[in-house]
């Protein structure tokens, strides 16, 4: 539970992770699309855990108390900024 509630408030940064609204159709709608974000996450998880579990060398040296802590609630390798490619070779078009 409180892994869960650790990634709620991963996914959920902005606005200090309050809800500021005082209509409960807006606070409704807040929680939803919180918990369809951690849906999400935890599918796409399960899908690269399910890939990397496909090629041998990796089920070899796992053991069964490995196997036994995996989570597809993890978020460490998400940046919840997005990702900026910069280029300082090309200047930019203004």
């Amino acid at each position: 539970m409180e892994n869960w509630n650790s990634a709620n408030h991963f996914i959920f940064f902005g606005r200090s992770g309050e809800i500021t609204k005082n209509q409960p159709e807006e606070q409704e709608i807040a929680i939803l699309c919180l918990h369809l974000l951690q849906n999400c996450l935890v599918y796409m998880n399960t899908l690269k855990i399910q890939h990397l579990l496909k090629e041998k060398s990796w089920r070899e040296t796992m053991t069964p108390e490995d196997f036994r802590a995996l989570s597809p609630l993890i978020y460490s390798h998400i940046n919840p900024y997005g990702e900026f490619n910069v280029d300082l070779t090309q200047r930019l078009a203004l």
